[in-house]
């Protein structure tokens, strides 16, 4: 068995641990991974999707110019919370093959630091050693190796990643902590549990898919239809931009818009 000196202790960064003469960091999974580079990108896109649209219910530059900074901003911060749900989302799949190969290792009888070992090996075939995944596993093996109970290990990993599939994973491992034999049926049903759920997930994001493309769709043709309007109407659209009823109803018309977009974005969302 290896030894690993493994000392956990506090930093800017959050947790670090010396494991085998390195330092391995916990991820902390409220944190965006987006980069300056992503920063930018969705600065860009809020501005410019912010300052089309006033642009094309106001026709005032200025106006747009300070309304796409402001949606550009506030994108930064609606991109930054949809980089950690992926990362989140990555980790669920990493997980479920977490279970798949440790599961494999218990059958064939492997006591649990091996199977995690031997669950490390394959799952170094699939993911790079930097993905969250693997760290996990290097702070969980560094803990076990410490006299730190698995099931402690497992809730700490839980705890930081806020995953309800790992809560389950180790509120079940808990419980059955040094108490039963059956622990390699345990994580394969557990397994294919978390697979049955990630199934039925996918089969509604595919239902969903046509929704949501017709509902882009029926959110666009407004602003096609007063953007073509109203440089290819001949004066037909004067009214609403150089009078005050005119702004008023623009006005009105882009509140209900932002609305109608809030709220397609909401539903779409399916959660089982």
């Amino acid at each position: 068995m290896e030894n690993n000196i493994f000392v956990p202790s506090e930093n800017t960064h959050g947790v670090q641990y010396q494991q085998q003469g390195r330092r391995v960091y916990a991820p902390d999974y409220t944190v965006t991974p987006s980069g300056t580079l992503d920063h930018i990108a969705a600065f860009l896109i809020g501005f410019t999707a912010g300052g089309a649209v006033l642009f094309i219910f106001y026709k005032i530059i200025l106006l747009s110019v300070i309304g796409g900074v402001l949606f550009g901003t506030v994108n930064i911060f609606l991109a930054a919370q949809g980089a950690v749900k992926k990362r989140r989302y990555k980790l669920r799949v990493q997980f479920f093959d977490l279970l798949e190969a440790l599961s494999v290792a218990m059958r064939a009888g492997n006591p649990p630091l091996k199977a995690l070992q031997s669950a490390r090996e394959d799952l170094l075939l699939i993911y790079p050693e930097s993905s969250d995944i693997i760290t996990e596993l290097e702070i969980i093996i560094g803990k076990f190796n410490n006299a730190v109970p698995l099931s402690e290990a497992f809730t700490d990993f839980a705890e930081r990643c806020g995953l309800e599939d790992v809560f389950s994973f180790a509120s079940i491992y808990a419980t059955i902590e040094g108490k039963s034999s059956r622990t390699d049926e345990i994580v394969r049903e557990t397994k294919q549990i978390i697979s049955d759920k990630m199934e039925i997930e996918m089969e509604i994001d595919t239902l969903m898919t046509a929704a949501k493309s017709e509902v882009n769709i029926m959110l666009l043709m407004p602003l096609v239809v007063l953007g073509v309007i109203g440089y290819a109407g001949a004066g037909f659209m004067d009214a609403i931009y150089t009078t005050g009823m005119g702004r008023l109803v623009s006005t009105g018309g882009l509140i209900v818009f932002i609305i109608s977009f809030a709220m397609a974005r909401k539903f779409s969302n399916v959660k089982l």
